[in-house]
């Protein structure tokens, strides 16, 4: 992490409360709290708790706030609607009037207006943090940049779970999640930690 921060130093990247950047929270729900069900391991046990304290900056400084919740179409699903797993991890409950986005796809942007009320409100950065790393965090992320948001992606904000490859393989969670975000890195958002993020939201 320590590489990441001497990356956005040197390329004099910036992220500022003048900028009034969105915090776009995704799927943070406690049906990802049952690891063995998403494949038995997971990285980052953190990944909830640096996102509350992003959220607890954000409306210290009353910038735009939007919580996207995942509700799947799949009954037997931890995140479909009638299960408690659909609920937010208690770490970012919304509070009144903070906006919920309701999505059934990876994307927070498919099948939502998400964009609208980004636009309408003139937001063009974007700071995304949640789960999981390779779903719907990099499906959102990916989204955002060819729609032109400049956009960037709090990696200790985030995680995901091991993964079973074609041949079986078990690919573990880190690896997921660091693959991940470097195909994202540069290409579609600048990849940056939490610690960058309070240094500069001040």
């Amino acid at each position: 992490m320590l590489c990441l921060e001497k990356i956005f130093r040197e390329k004099h990247m910036s992220i500022t409360k003048s900028a009034r950047p969105a915090l776009i929270l995704v799927d943070i729900q406690k049906g990802f709290e049952n690891i063995e069900y998403w494949g038995g391991q997971r990285n980052n046990p953190d990944a909830e708790l640096r996102a509350s304290e992003m959220l607890k900056i954000w409306r210290t400084h009353h910038l735009p706030i939007f919580h996207i919740r995942h509700c799947s179409t799949i009954p037997t699903s931890l995140l479909h609607e009638t299960n408690a797993g659909n609920e937010f991890n208690d770490l970012v409950t919304p509070l009144a009037g903070e906006p919920i986005i309701i999505k059934h796809v990876n994307s927070a942007f498919i099948g939502t207006d998400l964009q609208t009320q980004l636009d309408i409100d003139d937001i063009t950065t974007l700071v995304i943090v949640g789960l999981t790393t390779d779903h719907c965090i990099s499906t959102t992320t990916r989204m955002a940049g060819n729609l032109g948001y400049e956009t960037f992606l709090v990696a200790d904000a985030t995680a995901t779970f091991n993964k079973k490859g074609l041949d079986g393989q078990n690919y573990p969670a880190e690896l997921i999640h660091e693959t991940a975000l470097a195909s994202l890195n540069k290409e579609f958002a600048t990849i940056v930690t939490s610690d960058i993020i309070k240094q500069s939201i001040q």
